[in-house]
Formats: structure tokens, sequence, C-alpha cells
């Protein structure tokens, strides 16, 4: 592939030597369409590598036509486009992907390659450029570790339509697709006879997206389309519990050994099915009751339509992916074993390793008080942690009981107590969170990111806490909103 691309790969390049254009001019350097650009991303927790597959124009460009530069500093990798002529930084954008989560867990620390498909959306250049890779080391810094030309004018690269059958939906229009954030719901394990309720749940989670703070504030700028490929049956893959669907998207719970964690491994077919919308925002609705979902920067983010928590885990999943904020809880099992590295301050905008108090990220929003913050987090812990153990035995006994094969009634009883216990729970917690003295405070509340010592959360309480329908913290919101400011026009 000669004339696609030359293949040259730097390692060690630190992210400061940039040499960058001051304002990139759209109109001078880019189509009004997407390029996809597909890759495999290989490796594990000490080795990464990169091999290009498949270049694509797609479809309208969804993103900003002004700010094209992202110094959001958000993800573990950024893209960058060079213009091949000046050397100059023309487009970049920061990300984190499924290889990146799979390289802070145990079999990643063992040294087990995997392989993951990806794919970076950025506007088509209207002359050959440079298209980099970096990655962020244990401390956080960007280094450079692929680099390859594109000719955007090559033959080779396919201009192949969305694939037939495709449902298409309008479920919120704020705006023109270039000042605006484009969510694209993508329906997974609907069947041909489900494309009603395809489209009834697409509108109901696109109205509680605009109904809630701060999106409610800023709907002007947010558009929602549903896109549907039918599945030839109903929900997805629950491999733990012995059952395996086939699906348009091929989502599964149980990714990177977590029995709640939902995600699709075939890239592929998700960027096909999608790319009949214009989308920034990628965000998988799976025909299911069971709670689970998934959230990655800057990728995609999932989540099940009909369960109790169904409306709290769209809003929480779409503020990792969308906003790239951390998980602000630490009692529950995760499939990490160092997903925030001793050393540095995270760059989520919602936790903090308060290395330094008289520099808390969000001091401007702060409400006075020592830090950290008073909340009586020992009689929290001891409370979420009795039931985080009860959930786990239900869990347990729930999936032995579908791999053998049990009767239906008897799992589904199961399935109801440990739907009860969450609901009891997450009231007991909610009455705890409205006695405590410092539910108003904004200050720095230890307990985040999967880490009950060493991180800090803004506030007693948020959606990226604990269940239901709630505020985001002071820290979210404004995360938000700085992310949703970067697609304005």
């Amino acid at each position: 592939m000669k004339s696609l691309v030359l293949f040259l790969c730097t390692w060690g390049v630190i992210l400061g030597a940039h040499a960058a254009s001051a304002d990139p001019v759209f109109d001078d350097l880019f189509h009004d369409e997407t390029l996809r650009i597909d890759y495999n991303h290989t490796g594990n927790a000490a080795e990464e590598f990169v091999s290009l597959d498949q270049l694509w124009r797609q479809g309208t460009w969804a993103g900003s036509r002004v700010h094209l530069i992202d110094d959001l500093d958000l993800g573990g990798y950024y893209a960058r486009i060079y213009d091949a002529g000046t050397g100059d930084l023309i487009w970049s954008k920061g990300f984190s992907s499924y290889f990146g989560e799979y390289r802070t867990t145990g079999p990643a620390g063992e040294g087990v390659m995997r392989t993951y498909h990806e794919s970076v959306l950025a506007p088509v250049p209207k002359s050959p450029v440079e298209f980099a890779l970096e990655s962020r080391d244990s401390q956080g810094v960007l280094r450079e570790f692929y680099r390859v030309a594109i000719d955007p004018d090559s033959w080779e690269i396919r201009r192949d339509p969305a694939p037939a059958g495709i449902i298409t939906v309008d479920g919120f229009i704020g705006g023109d697709p270039h000042g605006c954030v484009d969510v694209a719901i993508v329906g997974e394990g609907y069947t041909a006879d489900e494309v009603a309720k395809f489209e009834a749940d697409l509108k109901r989670y696109a109205a509680l997206m605009v109904g809630h703070e701060p999106y409610a504030s800023l709907s002007h700028r947010i558009n929602v389309r549903g896109v549907l490929l039918p599945s030839q049956e109903s929900g997805c893959d629950e491999p733990s519990r012995g059952v395996h669907k086939r699906t348009a998207l091929g989502c599964t719970f149980d990714s990177l050994g977590s029995e709640r964690y939902m995600l699709t491994e075939d890239n592929r077919a998700m960027r096909d099915i999608a790319q009949a919308v214009p989308y920034d925002v990628l965000y998988i609705m799976v025909n299911h009751d069971r709670y689970g979902g998934g959230g990655i920067y800057n990728l995609f983010c999932t989540f099940t339509s009909d369960n109790q928590w169904s409306e709290y885990v769209f809003l929480h999943e779409f503020g990792h992916s969308f906003a790239g904020l951390a998980d602000e809880y630490y009692t529950s099992n995760v499939a990490y074993t160092d997903f925030y590295p001793a050393g540095y301050e995270p760059r989520d905008r919602n936790i903090t390793a308060l290395d330094n108090p008289a520099e808390l990220k969000w001091g401007d929003l702060a409400t006075g008080g020592d830090l950290p913050t008073e909340w009586n987090k020992a009689e929290y812990d001891a409370m979420d942690l009795a039931y985080q153990q009860k959930r786990g035995d239900i869990n347990d006994r729930i999936g032995q009981l579908m791999r053998d094969g049990a009767p239906e009634d008897e799992v589904a009883r199961l399935v109801a107590e440990g739907e009860k216990l969450s609901l009891e729970h997450q009231r007991e917690v909610d009455a705890w969170f409205a006695a405590n003295p410092a539910r108003d405070v904004i200050g720095a509340f230890e307990g985040a990111g999967y880490m009950t010592e060493g991180l800090y959360r803004s506030q007693l309480d948020c959606i990226m806490f604990t269940k239901g329908i709630k505020p985001f913290c002071a820290a979210c919101r404004r995360g938000i909103i700085e992310v949703i400011e970067q697609y304005g026009e």
C-alpha cells in the first residue's frame, strides 16, 4: 500500500515539541467530510503497537470547524494530524480506548497480548498529512508511538455506504451538526419485530438527556439521533451466565472480567452502522433488562434499556464517554489493578489526589472548610460494603443457576431479590446523605476513582458516585460544559 501510506514509527517523542499553526482555518485545510482511520491496537501492560487497517471517507464532518486543536488534555491517548508539507499541527483529539483499559488488568500485567480494533474520526484533509498517535506513560506524559502518512486522494480509501436495512430516527435536534454535540444512539439486540420499541426507547432517553442539567440549559447545542440495524435475536451476550446471542454489534456483559461491565469488541460493525448519521459521540442502547453498561472517553458507551437503574446508567456512562468524567465510587469490584497510578494528579475533572489543597482543581467552587472534608466515611463504607457483599453473592447464584439450566421462574425470583436489595440500599444511602452535615459542601471528599484512600471528589454525592437520577456534582457540571463548548462554532 505504498501509494496510501508510508509507515513511520517513532518512540519516546514527548508532547511539547509539536509545530502548530496559530489558528488552523477549516476551509483551507479540510473538506466537510469524515475520515475514518481504522487500526489494530496490540499489546499488554508494558508494550503497545499499532498497525493500520483501513481508511474510509464517510459523510458530513459532524465536529467543530472552529475548535480543531483539542486542548482539554483528557484521555489516555491523543490523535494528531500534521500537514505533510509544513509540519504544522492542524487537528487533534484526545480519547481513551478499550486497549488502554485492558492494559490496566491483571492479564495484561502478566504479559498477555491482546488486539483491539479501533477508529479515529477526523475531517478529510485537502492535502497529504501525517497521522500520529500518542500514549500517556505512567506519569501522564504523552509520547508519540505511531505515525503514518495519508494521502486523502488515494484510490485505496474506501467509500462504502452504510449497510442496507438501517433505520434512523431523530430523537432531539438542537441545531446544525457543526455547532452541536451530535449523539448517535445505536440500537443493539432489537429484532425486526422490535423496531417500534427501539423508536420509543430512543425518544425516551433523548428526552432524559436534554432534560437533565447541565445538558438542559445547553439543549440547543445537542442533537440526538437513533440508528438501528435489527438483530437476529433480542438482548446481548452474558457469557458467565451461559447466554450467547446473534446481535448486530456483539455487545457482551463480563467485559474485562467484570460481570456488570458491558462493551463490544466489534468496532468495525459499530462504525459501519453509525455512519448512517453524523456523530461526535457514540452510545449503544442494548435491549435488555439487566443492570449494566460501560463508558470510555471519546470511544463509546453502553447501557441497557429496561432495568430499574437504566436512566441513571444512561446519564452516568455518558459522563464517562462524553466528558471524560471519572467514576467517583470506590467500594464496587472492578477489573482494573492500577487505573490511577500513584504519583501524579488525575486529569479527570471530577477527582483529585489533593497533593496541594491550596491548589484544588475546583477550588474556585469550594464553599470553605478544612480539606479533606469530613463526611463520616467509615460509617458509609461499612454500610455500602455490606451491600456489595450481598449483591455479589446474589449475582454469583444467578450465574450458577443459569449455567445449570435452572427453571426461568427460579432465576426470575432471585433476580427480583437482587433488584429489591439494590433499591432498598440506595434508599438507605440517599437518606444517609440527606442527614449528613456535609451534604451541601463543595470540598474534597476522600474516596473516588476506585480508591478508598488517596483520591477525592468534590461533593458528598453525585450521579458519578451513587445510583439514581440526581444532580452532577459541581466539578462534573463544569467539566461537561467545558466539553460542550468545544463543539460550538
